[in-house]
């Protein structure tokens, strides 16, 4: 791997793309909460699936070689072809602006000047990514060359929807239903979730601005009173849905209309995401024209602000069938690029069938050491055959906990892969 961006080999695409994984951003969460971001930038090395030939990847963790060799060897790809630049994370600060601050600015300076063309892509679009892509000159993708940057309206539209209640203000002006709730600061929180509570017996509370299930609470009755003490930050508590499934559909918004790229059902523990499975099945067809509908319908509304770039709407399927809109994300996700990433594999399929989790193994493993056990047990992906199992994040801190990506011809063949993965790394389980 080539961290010299001077040496990269010729380019031999038109538009290449400096890629930045700012997880350290304040579009998903507040810049305060530095322990949440250090520990979902430990997800960065994923980004490498996006990475063609002459493209520069930016991640605030190292990537080891032995995950550097294995991904560049899936894609096809010499080692060499591509550029990474660690720039480790600075607490309290968007990544955008520790790049600007580093030596790394000057590295990207000379490489986009002697090579125009390249584009930013960032995990999430805020104000320190437009300040960035302003000292390199180059364009945001997806915006073209005369479009240049996101103005204004869409960082304003981006850092709004990315909160619950900005989200359900949007979602009740496109006609979307959602559970019912308020919005309130820490002073008032047990007033409301005493309200709630009374109407509706169970409740979850959530940060107004947080991802991935991070800070949410459930409540009951059962756990009145509440304590008295205020909680600092604005929350959204709404009334707790039974629900037989946890559903996702993934958009995209440019130049032309919105469209849906994907969707499917979504795992949790404790409310917190933990994995994926698409396409969405066991669910009515007419609830999934809905789910696109209304995605749609955002996407039109992002793009009425200015915002061009990938979103998704999560929702709750309730056991008598209801669809209830529960937040968006307008930002690449953690499902984005395992998606991109299983697309790259299998361009001639348009609805892959594929899933994404996290796997405890029974014991510590170095990457070289998993690779080959899936290799030694035919479950490694396999280009011929289109199936198979991808280590698609490097090596877990603790050795053990490995995210993955199966995909399949059809989704028997995902589920059967996955119950053999799941005996290879955890026999005894």
């Amino acid at each position: 791997m080539n961290e010299e961006l001077a040496m990269l080999p010729p380019r031999p695409r038109d538009r290449p793309l400096v890629i930045l994984a700012n997880f350290a951003s304040d579009t998903a969460i507040d810049l305060e909460q530095s322990a949440i971001l250090r520990r979902w930038s430990l997800q960065a090395p994923r980004e490498i699936w996006l990475a063609r030939p002459g493209d520069v990847l930016l991640t605030p963790v190292p990537l080891s070689p032995a995950f550097i060799r294995y991904a560049c060897s899936v894609l096809d790809m010499p080692i060499d072809a591509i550029g990474v630049l660690t720039v480790p994370d600075v607490a309290g600060a968007a990544m955008a602006d520790t790049v600007r601050s580093t030596r790394a600015l000057t590295s990207l300076r000379d490489l986009v000047a002697q090579r125009p063309g390249y584009r930013l892509l960032p995990t999430a679009l805020d104000s320190a990514t437009v300040a960035l892509a302003a000292e390199l000159d180059i364009p945001i993708s997806p915006y073209d060359l005369s479009t240049r940057a996101a103005g204004p309206d869409a960082v304003a539209v981006t850092a709004l929807l990315n909160t619950k209640a900005g989200f359900r203000t949007a979602a009740q002006d496109l006609g979307m239903r959602l559970p019912d709730g308020q919005l309130c600061d820490g002073s008032r929180l047990p007033a409301v979730a005493r309200e709630l509570i009374g109407a509706y017996q169970d409740i979850v509370v959530k940060p107004d601005r947080s991802a991935g299930g991070h800070g949410l609470r459930f409540i009951s009755g059962r756990d009145l009173p509440l304590a008295a003490e205020p909680a600092a930050g604005q929350w959204v508590v709404e009334e707790y849905l039974a629900h037989c499934r946890s559903v996702s559909a993934q958009f995209h918004t440019g130049e032309h209309e919105p469209r849906m790229l994907f969707s499917g059902e979504m795992s949790t523990r404790d409310g917190a995401f933990t994995g994926y499975r698409s396409p969405l099945a066991d669910v009515p067809e007419y609830t999934v024209k809905k789910l696109e509908r209304w995605g749609l319908d955002l996407g039109d509304y992002l793009a009425a602000r200015g915002y061009r770039g990938p979103y998704s709407i999560d929702a709750l399927v309730t056991r008598q069938g209801g669809l209830y809109a529960t937040e968006a994300n307008v930002r690449r996700t953690a499902t984005t690029t395992p998606h991109a990433m299983i697309t790259r594999l299998l361009p001639s399929s348009p609805t892959p069938a594929w899933l994404m989790g996290t796997r405890r193994a029974d014991r510590v493993y170095t990457f070289p050491e998993a690779v080959d056990l899936l290799a030694a047990a035919g479950l490694a992906y396999d280009p011929g055959t289109g199936a198979g199992v991808l280590l698609y994040a490097d090596d877990p801190a603790d050795g053990m906990s490995w995210r993955y990506a199966i995909t399949a011809p059809d989704p028997d063949g995902v589920r059967q892969l996955d119950r053999q993965f799941a005996l290879l790394f955890a026999p005894s389980c």
